[in-house]
């Protein structure tokens, strides 16, 4: 153990006399989760929108003061007719347009039904289909007040009494469900960069070869390596916790104890799969461009992080049961989101240690005290 402890403490001080690591340690990590944090959202707010109002009547007013008093829509102009509505998408000027009728005033006020069209951009598929989602809630809660008799007959519906409920994300807002997988996807990042460039390193200023004549052993020279990243690793997952919790107030339904143990789990993973690439690397760049390509790129496409795992093709599906950040994804979203514990995470937490033990017994095998 005292061999132990000196290999740690020279870790440590080598750390120490490299000022820009320490920024790469805990300072990178808040700048990116702030960035991301803000970034990473398929939100859609303050949409641009053109008006067409061929009524000009209160009830037409009262529509269009609907979307410009959302924060969904913003009106940014409106023209005379439909036919003035393409210059302005075409530019981009506006993503979408509502156009009212000439005597939709009149029909509203008679309880006829009245139509309304709603033209949107759909160049970004996904912001289009979001914003036509806002729209369509928006015109029917203008429709329901308008007409609150019969809004409130469920028959009126063919009997359907429909009261929508959202659970662990009421306010749908995606930064809730993105930044867990952003704290996630900075751990991985990090520690498997930053160990396995620290034990290459050794090798291209030829260290590795002075420990190899002393009487220290395989195992106390890897965990002597990779502990002390560990440990830094740790103070950066409390960092990026805090901060997704009191900057962006993601809330922290779970336990805190269990995503601190779960995450101990996660940085043997990241930790073996840095000392395993660092046995197939021989230079810093190298190592590096291995684990960005090679590694951590498929990572973040598979693990569900950007991409849902359900929408990927069939023959896909199975190769993200490789990927040990969708297991890490989805407990850190289970215990921020939906506040579960060991009984529903557990097969998530078995999969995580699997991978993270095979690894690093892999890396072991390569690295035959040289780690080369």
């Amino acid at each position: 153990m005292r061999r132990l402890r000196h290999l740690m403490r020279k870790e440590l001080l080598e750390l120490r006399q490299d000022p820009k690591l320490f920024g790469v340690l805990f300072l990178a990590p808040i700048i990116q989760l702030t960035f991301l944090g803000y970034a990473a959202t398929t939100d859609v707010r303050n949409v641009p929108m053109i008006v067409v109002d061929a009524d000009r009547t209160p009830a037409s007013r009262r529509l269009i003061e609907g979307f410009s008093g959302s924060p969904y829509f913003s009106i940014v102009g409106s023209v005379g007719s439909v036919s003035h509505i393409d210059p302005w998408l075409e530019q981009g000027d506006a993503w979408m347009a509502l156009a009212i009728p000439a005597g939709y005033g009149e029909r509203v006020i008679a309880g006829d039904p009245a139509t309304v069209q709603v033209i949107a951009d759909g160049t970004d598929a996904n912001s289009a289909t979001l914003a036509l989602g806002y729209a369509r809630t928006l015109v029917a809660a203008y429709a329901a007040e308008l007409s609150p008799a019969r809004a409130d007959d469920a028959s009126s519906a063919g009997g359907i009494d429909p009261r929508i409920r959202v659970w662990f994300n009421p306010r749908l807002e995606s930064r809730e469900f993105m930044i867990p997988g952003v704290v996630a996807m900075l751990l991985l990042v990090i520690t498997t960069n930053l160990s396995s460039m620290g034990i290459v390193r050794e090798k291209e200023l030829g260290t590795l070869e002075q420990l190899n004549v002393t009487p220290v052993a395989r195992w106390e020279l890897i965990v002597g390596k990779l502990l002390p990243y560990g440990l830094l690793g740790m103070i950066d997952v409390v960092l990026v916790t805090a901060f997704a919790v009191l900057w962006f107030e993601i809330p922290l339904a779970g336990s805190p104890l269990l995503l601190f143990g779960t995450s101990l789990i996660y940085l043997l993973t990241t930790l073996g799969l840095g000392l395993f690439i660092s046995t197939i690397s021989d230079t810093q760049q190298q190592s590096m461009m291995t684990a960005t390509f090679f590694f951590l790129t498929p990572m973040l496409y598979l693990s569900g992080f950007i991409f849902p795992i359900e929408n990927m093709p069939a023959a896909i599906q199975p190769l993200t049961y490789l990927i040990p950040l969708r297991y890490f994804i989805i407990i850190v979203r289970g215990i921020f989101l939906k506040g579960v514990g060991l009984a529903v995470l557990w097969p998530e937490i078995l999969a995580l240690l699997a991978w993270g033990i095979g690894i690093l017994a892999l890396a072991v095998l390569r690295s035959r005290k040289t780690l080369a």
